[in-house]
Order: structure tokens, then C-alpha cells, then sequence
């Protein structure tokens, strides 16, 4: 047994829910490893775990992402040893602790250039930017996009991305002051969504055709005006719902609209096969090593004052990426 501390909480609520504790750990079973973790990446998906947007049990425990040391591996394990530096962004919740134990499925092995917490703050984040500008919708020199939340984790990641891919994203965020971060890391265009309608924005940008693509992460108070940014036979790419879930769908408006489609894609589909994961994770490792990708840790807290990163997450106060350290 290992006694460690982490976050929980015993109902679903706000922020001042969660709670900091001792708790046992099991030795690792079959297939499992015991991870002592170095750094913890805070994520949306977190605040929608906690408020049962997305239900789970209670008690319950938050996070999905995070990198560290292998400390001792269950029986079967292959492929993994003690002393190896690992991450992880997808499994069952669980990374707000000083240890876990975790099935070797999700893990990514780790170059030893890639800082733990370069890694906790991009693991999720940048495989989310790579599946939605590489898979989902893949981007190409010459085409144009519409990126909301552009100074956000996953919206500074994407903004770099697909600069080196020879793309332009029109962003858009909610002061000045995040339209010039979204500027600094590759946007060709910010738009001040607090000041300037986007609506009318993207279609004078793009001399009144729309765009073919949005990747929308804001879900609710967006959902209309970015379908009013498409152009026929344009793409709606739905993977977040940081206002509220998205109202249900008639298919008659996307018919009406100009025959859009409309998708809401997962990291987790994407990242099923092991190979294409850890694929997926060198692609982006490579970006980072060459400087195209810059990381911005610009939050750090201690994993016991969780609470208070989840109120500054969800008042938007967080800019790029932010990291818990146990």
C-alpha cells in the first residue's frame, strides 16, 4: 500500500466542492503502474467532471491528464519499466494526486527533452489542436479557418499549427489584450468578441463567403453565430462546451444554411489505436522540439489549491496553459 494525497469530491457543484486528501493506494494489479506525478495539466473537461455536465460517480476524483515517473508496474506489463518518464491524457478521471495507479493503455512515453510539465500542459491540449487541424478537418496551405477561444490551451497550441502548415486561422477571443497573444502565436486575424460582432468580422474578412471550417470549443453562446460564419458545405467541428451544451440540432437549419455538416469528434476515438497515438504524440513532440510549437505555461498552482484554479478557469482569467504541481 501507498499513502498519497489528491483531490476529491463527495457531490457534483462548484469549485468549493473539491476536497484535499490522504488516501491509500492498492499495489498496481495486471497491466497496471503505479505513477508518481511531476505535473498536472487543468482542463475544461475537468470543470464539466466536477459540475456533472459530464456524470460520474461520487465520490469522485478530476483530471485527465498528467506526466511523471514510473514507480512499480503490475504483473504482464510489457513495454513499460520502472524509471520510465511517462504522460497521459485520456482514461478514466484521477490525475488531481501525488500518485496513482494507472492501466499502461493510455500512456505515452516521454523523449528526455520534454520537461514534465511541457508535457502535462500539452499532452491533451496539443493532440486536441493535432486531431482537429490534421484529422478532422485537415488543414492545408492556403486554407482558411475560424478558431474560437484563440488564447486559450488549445487555441495558442492551433494557432502555431497551423502557421506551420502554411494555414490562416481567424481567432477570436474576449479582450484586446488575448487577441494580441492569439496574434503573437500565429493567427492571421483576432477578433475582440466582447467589442466586435464575429459574425459580421468573418464575412468581411473573407469578402463575404464565410469560411469552410470552425472549431468551435465554446459550445452554447457561439453556437448559432458560428454556423452563420460558413460557407455552403462548410464544416461545424464542435469539441467543447465551455458556455453550456450546445441546443439541440435541426437538420433542416443546416440544409437551410447551405448543406453544412456538422461533427463533434473526441480525442479518445482518435487516440484508440496505440500506434496512431503515440504517432500522434511524436508528431507533436517534433513541433515542440523545433520551436514551431511553443508551449505557455502561464498558471501554475498547487494541486491542493485546485478549487481556487477551477474559479479562475471558469471566470476566464487563465490564459494559455495551466499546470497543478503536487
Amino acid at each position: 500500500m501507498t499513502t498519497t494525497h489528491a483531490i476529491r469530491f463527495d457531490q457534483h457543484g462548484g469549485p468549493e466542492v473539491l476536497q484535499w486528501r490522504e488516501q491509500e493506494l492498492a499495489d498496481p494489479g495486471p497491466g497496471q503502474v503505479l505513477l508518481r506525478q511531476e505535473a498536472i495539466g487543468l482542463n475544461f473537461i475537468d470543470v464539466y467532471h466536477r459540475t456533472g455536465l459530464y456524470p460520474q460517480p461520487l465520490p469522485g476524483s478530476l483530471g485527465g491528464e498528467a506526466a511523471g515517473v514510473i514507480e512499480a508496474v503490475g504483473p504482464g506489463v510489457e513495454g513499460f519499466a520502472v524509471g520510465d518518464r511517462v504522460g497521459y491524457c485520456t482514461g478514466a478521471p484521477g490525475a488531481y494526486a501525488q500518485r496513482r495507479v494507472v492501466p499502461v493503455a493510455p500512456l505515452i512515453k516521454l523523449p528526455d527533452d520534454i520537461a514534465f510539465e511541457v508535457a502535462a500542459a500539452s499532452l491533451l491540449k496539443g493532440l486536441t489542436a493535432y486531431y482537429l487541424l490534421h484529422r478532422t478537418r485537415a488543414l492545408k496551405a492556403g486554407d482558411v479557418a475560424l478558431f474560437h477561444a484563440a488564447a486559450g490551451g488549445v487555441g495558442l497550441i492551433a494557432g502555431q499549427m497551423a502557421r506551420s502548415l502554411g494555414a490562416t486561422l481567424i481567432g477570436t477571443a474576449g479582450s484586446a489584450a488575448k487577441c494580441a497573444l492569439a496574434l503573437e502565436n500565429g493567427y492571421a486575424h483576432a477578433i475582440d468578441y466582447v467589442q466586435d460582432d464575429f459574425v459580421t468580422r468573418v464575412k468581411d474578412l473573407t469578402a463575404g463567403r464565410g469560411v469552410p471550417v470552425v472549431y468551435d470549443s465554446i459550445g452554447r453562446d457561439t453556437w448559432e453565430r458560428s454556423l452563420a460564419c460558413l460557407q455552403p458545405f462548410g464544416l461545424m467541428v464542435s469539441f467543447g462546451n465551455a458556455s453550456g451544451a450546445v441546443p439541440p440540432i435541426k437538420l433542416t437549419d443546416l440544409a437551410a444554411a447551405g448543406s453544412l455538416y456538422v461533427t463533434r469528434p473526441t480525442l479518445g476515438t482518435h487516440m484508440a489505436d496505440p500506434v496512431v497515438k503515440q504517432q500522434m504524440a511524436d508528431a507533436l513532440f517534433a513541433l515542440i522540439r523545433s520551436g514551431q510549437v511553443k508551449i505557455h505555461i502561464n498558471q501554475r498552482y498547487p494541486l491542493a489549491e485546485a478549487a481556487q484554479a477551477h474559479r479562475d478557469l471558469e471566470a476566464r482569467k487563465t490564459i494559455g496553459s495551466t499546470v497543478l504541481l503536487p
